[in-house]
Protein backbone atom coordinates (compact mmCIF):
# COMPACT_ATOMS: atom_id res chain seq x y z
CA UNK A 1 0.00 0.00 0.00
CA UNK A 2 1.51 2.89 -1.17
CA UNK A 3 1.82 6.52 1.08
CA UNK A 4 -1.21 8.03 -0.89
CA UNK A 5 -3.24 4.73 0.22
CA UNK A 6 -2.56 5.12 3.94
CA UNK A 7 -2.82 8.70 3.97
CA UNK A 8 -6.84 8.37 2.56
CA UNK A 9 -7.60 5.38 4.64
CA UNK A 10 -6.64 7.54 7.79
CA UNK A 11 -8.66 10.19 6.89
CA UNK A 12 -11.54 8.02 6.11
CA UNK A 13 -11.14 6.44 9.60
CA UNK A 14 -11.32 9.46 11.23
CA UNK A 15 -14.02 11.16 9.86
CA UNK A 16 -16.24 7.80 10.47
CA UNK A 17 -15.04 7.79 14.12
CA UNK A 18 -16.53 11.69 14.34
CA UNK A 19 -19.49 10.60 12.47
CA UNK A 20 -19.98 7.45 15.11
CA UNK A 21 -18.83 9.91 17.95
CA UNK A 22 -22.05 12.43 17.15
CA UNK A 23 -24.58 9.75 16.72
CA UNK A 24 -23.78 7.61 19.90
CA UNK A 25 -23.33 10.80 21.61
CA UNK A 26 -26.77 11.85 20.84
CA UNK A 27 -28.61 9.07 21.47
CA UNK A 28 -27.27 8.86 24.89
CA UNK A 29 -28.00 12.38 25.36
CA UNK A 30 -31.89 11.19 24.28
CA UNK A 31 -32.00 8.42 26.68
CA UNK A 32 -30.28 9.75 29.31
CA UNK A 33 -32.56 13.23 29.33
CA UNK A 34 -35.71 11.17 28.90
CA UNK A 35 -34.51 9.04 32.04
CA UNK A 36 -33.47 11.89 33.93
CA UNK A 37 -36.35 13.43 33.57
CA UNK A 38 -38.59 11.04 35.10
CA UNK A 39 -36.66 10.45 37.69
CA UNK A 40 -36.99 14.50 38.49
CA UNK A 41 -40.06 13.71 38.33
CA UNK A 42 -40.19 10.51 40.46
CA UNK A 43 -38.25 12.64 43.14
CA UNK A 44 -40.96 15.14 43.61
CA UNK A 45 -39.95 17.94 41.35
CA UNK A 46 -43.02 19.12 39.02
CA UNK A 47 -43.31 17.93 35.40
CA UNK A 48 -43.00 21.28 34.30
CA UNK A 49 -39.12 21.96 35.36
CA UNK A 50 -38.42 18.15 35.64
CA UNK A 51 -36.43 18.90 31.78
CA UNK A 52 -34.30 21.06 33.51
CA UNK A 53 -32.86 18.28 35.78
CA UNK A 54 -30.94 16.42 32.84
CA UNK A 55 -29.46 19.69 31.48
CA UNK A 56 -28.07 20.65 34.91
CA UNK A 57 -26.36 17.09 34.94
CA UNK A 58 -25.08 16.94 31.72
CA UNK A 59 -24.15 20.89 31.58
CA UNK A 60 -21.92 20.18 34.42
CA UNK A 61 -20.41 16.89 32.53
CA UNK A 62 -19.67 18.99 29.42
CA UNK A 63 -18.07 21.83 31.28
CA UNK A 64 -15.48 19.63 33.43
CA UNK A 65 -14.68 17.84 29.73
CA UNK A 66 -14.00 21.08 28.40
CA UNK A 67 -11.74 22.22 31.31
CA UNK A 68 -9.89 19.05 31.43
CA UNK A 69 -9.38 19.22 27.62
CA UNK A 70 -8.12 23.10 27.76
CA UNK A 71 -5.95 22.90 30.79
CA UNK A 72 -4.07 19.90 30.22
CA UNK A 73 -0.70 21.17 32.17
CA UNK A 74 -2.48 23.23 34.92
CA UNK A 75 -2.87 22.61 37.88
CA UNK A 76 -6.97 23.31 37.93
CA UNK A 77 -7.18 20.44 35.67
CA UNK A 78 -7.72 18.30 38.79
CA UNK A 79 -10.41 19.91 39.85
CA UNK A 80 -12.41 19.57 36.54
CA UNK A 81 -11.07 15.70 36.52
CA UNK A 82 -12.59 15.15 40.02
CA UNK A 83 -16.14 17.02 38.78
CA UNK A 84 -15.88 14.93 35.53
CA UNK A 85 -16.00 11.61 37.20
CA UNK A 86 -18.40 12.85 40.12
CA UNK A 87 -21.02 14.18 37.13
CA UNK A 88 -20.63 10.75 34.96
CA UNK A 89 -21.29 8.83 38.31
CA UNK A 90 -24.33 10.99 39.18
CA UNK A 91 -25.36 10.40 35.88
CA UNK A 92 -24.86 6.61 35.34
CA UNK A 93 -26.68 6.23 38.93
CA UNK A 94 -29.47 8.09 37.94
CA UNK A 95 -30.68 6.47 35.03
CA UNK A 96 -29.62 2.97 36.73
CA UNK A 97 -32.02 4.54 39.91
CA UNK A 98 -34.86 5.35 37.24
CA UNK A 99 -34.53 1.86 36.25
CA UNK A 100 -34.77 0.33 39.96
CA UNK A 101 -37.67 2.58 40.87
CA UNK A 102 -39.83 1.13 37.45
CA UNK A 103 -42.08 4.17 37.76
CA UNK A 104 -42.72 4.43 41.25
CA UNK A 105 -41.99 7.37 44.01
CA UNK A 106 -38.26 7.58 45.15
CA UNK A 107 -37.93 7.24 48.99
CA UNK A 108 -37.44 10.36 51.02
CA UNK A 109 -33.25 9.85 51.18
CA UNK A 110 -33.38 9.26 47.25
CA UNK A 111 -35.61 12.25 46.69
CA UNK A 112 -33.16 14.81 48.78
CA UNK A 113 -29.98 13.53 46.79
CA UNK A 114 -31.62 14.46 43.45
CA UNK A 115 -32.78 17.77 44.85
CA UNK A 116 -29.35 18.46 46.21
CA UNK A 117 -28.03 17.97 42.89
CA UNK A 118 -28.80 21.19 41.22
CA UNK A 119 -27.53 23.40 43.64
CA UNK A 120 -24.03 21.52 44.19
CA UNK A 121 -23.69 21.64 40.81
CA UNK A 122 -24.10 25.36 40.23
CA UNK A 123 -21.46 25.75 42.87
CA UNK A 124 -19.21 23.23 41.05
CA UNK A 125 -19.75 25.42 37.56
CA UNK A 126 -19.19 28.75 39.18
CA UNK A 127 -16.05 27.98 40.67
CA UNK A 128 -15.17 26.21 37.18
CA UNK A 129 -15.56 29.36 35.30
CA UNK A 130 -13.48 31.11 37.95
CA UNK A 131 -11.10 28.49 37.27
CA UNK A 132 -11.02 29.15 33.72
CA UNK A 133 -10.60 32.90 33.81
CA UNK A 134 -7.69 32.73 36.42
CA UNK A 135 -6.27 30.44 34.11
CA UNK A 136 -6.40 32.40 30.32
CA UNK A 137 -5.43 35.61 32.17
CA UNK A 138 -1.97 34.03 33.49
CA UNK A 139 -1.37 32.50 30.28
CA UNK A 140 -2.09 36.03 28.78
CA UNK A 141 -0.16 37.35 31.28
CA UNK A 142 3.26 38.62 29.24
CA UNK A 143 6.35 36.25 30.68
CA UNK A 144 8.69 38.23 33.09
CA UNK A 145 12.42 38.64 31.25
CA UNK A 146 14.85 35.99 32.13
CA UNK A 147 17.33 37.72 34.41
CA UNK A 148 21.04 37.21 32.81
CA UNK A 149 22.72 34.59 34.65
CA UNK A 150 25.85 35.67 36.02
CA UNK A 151 28.96 33.21 35.94
CA UNK A 152 31.24 32.85 39.57
CA UNK A 153 34.22 34.71 38.25
CA UNK A 154 37.00 33.23 38.56
CA UNK A 155 39.30 32.80 41.84
CA UNK A 156 41.73 35.35 41.52
CA UNK A 157 45.20 35.43 43.97
CA UNK A 158 45.13 38.03 46.14
CA UNK A 159 48.58 40.08 44.48
CA UNK A 160 50.55 40.30 47.54
CA UNK A 161 51.66 43.99 48.21
CA UNK A 162 55.06 45.64 46.21
CA UNK A 163 57.91 46.18 48.40
CA UNK A 164 58.36 50.51 49.18
CA UNK A 165 61.04 51.74 47.28
CA UNK A 166 64.12 52.88 49.78
CA UNK A 167 64.38 56.52 48.89
CA UNK A 168 68.39 57.43 49.11
CA UNK A 169 68.76 60.84 50.07
CA UNK A 170 70.89 62.64 47.07
CA UNK A 171 73.92 64.51 48.19
CA UNK A 172 73.89 67.79 49.58
CA UNK A 173 77.06 69.98 47.79
CA UNK A 174 79.20 70.69 50.46
CA UNK A 175 79.27 74.66 51.01
CA UNK A 176 82.01 76.97 49.50
CA UNK A 177 84.45 79.35 51.00
CA UNK A 178 82.25 82.40 51.84
CA UNK A 179 82.64 85.77 49.58
CA UNK A 180 85.14 88.37 51.55
CA UNK A 181 82.97 91.77 51.26
CA UNK A 182 85.31 94.59 49.75
CA UNK A 183 86.28 97.18 52.13
CA UNK A 184 84.28 100.75 51.87
CA UNK A 185 86.40 103.57 50.87
CA UNK A 186 85.70 106.48 52.90
CA UNK A 187 85.13 108.92 49.76
CA UNK A 188 81.99 106.43 48.76
CA UNK A 189 80.38 106.54 52.31
CA UNK A 190 77.03 108.53 51.93
CA UNK A 191 74.85 109.65 54.52
CA UNK A 192 71.74 107.65 55.09
CA UNK A 193 68.33 108.96 56.20
CA UNK A 194 67.33 108.50 59.90
CA UNK A 195 70.60 106.74 59.85
CA UNK A 196 73.85 107.14 62.39
CA UNK A 197 76.50 109.31 60.42
CA UNK A 198 79.75 107.13 59.83
CA UNK A 199 82.98 108.94 60.04
CA UNK A 200 86.33 107.54 59.12
CA UNK A 201 88.58 106.74 61.82
CA UNK A 202 92.10 107.55 60.59
CA UNK A 203 95.07 106.01 61.88
CA UNK A 204 97.06 107.74 64.89
CA UNK A 205 100.39 106.16 63.44
CA UNK A 206 102.78 108.47 61.96
CA UNK A 207 104.00 107.66 58.03
CA UNK A 208 107.41 106.63 57.61
CA UNK A 209 108.85 107.82 54.67
CA UNK A 210 110.84 105.70 52.43
CA UNK A 211 115.00 105.79 52.78
CA UNK A 212 116.61 105.13 48.91
CA UNK A 213 118.46 102.17 49.33
CA UNK A 214 121.43 101.74 47.15
CA UNK A 215 121.52 98.30 45.08
CA UNK A 216 125.04 97.23 43.70
CA UNK A 217 125.06 96.52 40.08
CA UNK A 218 127.11 93.76 39.34
CA UNK A 219 129.40 91.48 41.16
Amino acid sequence: MSAADQSAGMRLARWSAVVIIIAVGAAAFRLSFATLKDLAVLAHIPASDAWLFPLIVDGTILLATFGVLVLANAPERRFFVTVLVIGSVVSVAGNSLHAVAAGRELPWWASALVAAIAPISLLADTHGLALLIRAAQRDSAPEPAAAPVVEPAAEQATPEPEPEPVSVPEPQPEPGPLPVPEPVRAAELRPVPDAPVQIPVRSSRPVQTMLPIAVPVGG
